[in-house]
């Protein structure tokens, strides 16, 4: 974005994490109203078949694929403001995750769920811990498969706060 000149008024930017400089910055929340809020966020890392298998017979040589990547996708929630630079640090009330298997799309499903108390979303959150929990399972299982791929990571909802609810089309 240009910089503005002395001949060019600064434009106000639509965008909440821009000034009206078009400098960005970190949203100042303090006099929104605390409620409860919670997001929904799911996405799928495919695989080959045989590779999928490992994941169903615990048989993975680093262990337990599904457990490890759930605890990793809770500390990717709770870890979200470290990782994305204009995020708030929440206090999270409650993060959990499912991970699944998908036979058809030969894949394994994370759906993380995240609540607090605050005065801004869970959204990154919720997204944060799905990317996590997946990049984990490819971890686990590069040396099988190193074609795997992260896929659909979407906001699947949005609870809470001025603008209420949001479910994804």
């Amino acid at each position: 974005m240009p910089k503005p000149s002395a001949r060019t008024p600064p434009s106000i930017s639509p965008l909440t994490h821009f000034d009206a400089a078009g400098q960005a910055h970190m949203v100042d929340v303090g006099s929104k109203e605390v409620t409860q809020r919670r997001a929904i966020a799911q996405g799928r890392i495919l695989m080959q078949p045989a590779t999928l298998a490992l994941v169903r017979a615990g048989n993975a040589k680093k262990g337990d694929v599904l457990g490890i990547a759930r605890i990793a996708a809770i500390q990717g929630a709770k870890r979200t403001a470290d990782l994305i630079p204009l995020c708030h640090p929440i206090a999270l009330t409650r993060v959990t995750v499912e991970l699944s298997i998908d036979e058809d799309d030969c894949a394994v499903l994370c759906c993380a769920t995240v609540e607090c108390e605050g005065r801004t979303g869970v959204e990154m959150e919720a997204l944060t811990a799905v990317q996590v929990g997946l990049l984990t399972v490819y971890d686990m299982l590069k040396a099988t498969d190193r074609g795997m791929r992260i896929t659909d990571v979407k906001l699947l909802e949005k609870h809470g706060g001025k603008s209420g609810s949001w479910l994804a089309p």
